[in-house]
């Protein structure tokens, strides 16, 4: 085959790639680009038919009034604490449970590793009622540590699983130098085991605090009063029964997405560190 030919179809294979990847981000950031233009319009364009791609009159209203007309400070502050909680608690007993799996052999253990990752089959909507009415029992109902124990039951479970994946890959070698040592188990498990499977935490946090941060179900059900909204049942209540004010939604959307996108960017890069500093040789 002659040196041009090959170049051509080189060149071909190369452009059809080049397409398609094209057409993947175009398809994956058009919902992104038109929700940041809808939150630019006023609400009468909004509603303009034909649509408008770019907003005749651009304005910010929509996000002052998501501010100042809705307590999106507040419900900020609640997701944030919830989430990080969620993530935190989770990922660490996760860690401390996936170890005692990992390292121990005890009676029961197989059919407990089995029931946790039975409860993973249980969809969500069939919990919230026994939460309901447990909380409400306890005193927690409509309380910020309420919605952290929820959640920390819906995620402890994946943690584990995550968790003592990580652990099975290190070598129990290092226990037993570490006992030589004259390391304490707990001793081993901070300063040998959650270093090396920082990773496998980073990936479990990120679970974790993106579970917690984008529920609604949960946050509808087990609150009740306005100081304890949450980011994604804020802005499900900018939708009304007769009516829909688009701009503030699309505002509310982006901002409430803000966080979980910086997060992850973050996180993506403390997870490439960690598979760095944290990989094991032989």
């Amino acid at each position: 085959m002659k040196p041009s030919t090959l170049i051509a179809k080189k060149g071909l294979y190369q452009t059809v790639i080049w397409v398609f990847l094209i057409t993947v981000c175009v398809y994956c950031l058009f919902p992104f680009v038109w929700m940041l233009s809808t939150s630019l319009k006023t609400e009468a364009e909004a509603f303009r038919i034909p649509p408008t791609w770019i907003p005749l009159q651009a304005t910010i209203d929509s996000y002052i009034g998501i501010w100042v007309r809705k307590n999106f400070g507040i419900y900020f502050f609640n997701s944030t604490v919830i989430s990080l909680a969620t993530a935190v608690l989770s990922t660490f007993f996760g860690a401390l449970a996936g170890y005692g799996f990992s390292r121990f052999l005890f009676k029961g253990r197989r059919f407990l590793i089995g029931f946790f990752l039975a409860t993973q089959m249980l969809p969500g909507v069939l919990l919230v009622g026994p939460y309901f009415k447990i909380l409400s029992r306890v005193g927690l109902y409509d309380t910020r540590s309420g919605l952290i124990i929820a959640f920390l039951t819906i995620c402890l479970p994946f943690s584990t699983w995550m968790m003592k994946g990580f652990i099975d890959k290190v070598p129990d070698e290092l226990d037993q130098s570490a006992m030589v040592d004259g390391c304490s188990r707990m001793g081993i498990f901070f300063k040998i085991i959650l270093p090396i499977v920082a990773p496998g935490m980073v990936a479990t946090i990120l679970f974790a605090f993106l579970l917690a941060w984008g529920d609604l179900l949960w946050a509808l059900c087990l609150t009740s009063s306005e100081p304890m909204i949450t980011v994604t049942l804020g802005i499900a209540r900018t939708v009304g029964e007769f009516r829909i004010i688009w701009p503030m939604l699309m505002a509310g959307s982006l901002v409430g997405g803000m966080p979980a996108i910086i997060l992850y960017v973050f996180l993506q890069r403390l997870l490439v560190q960690g598979l760095t500093a944290g990989a094991v040789k032989g």
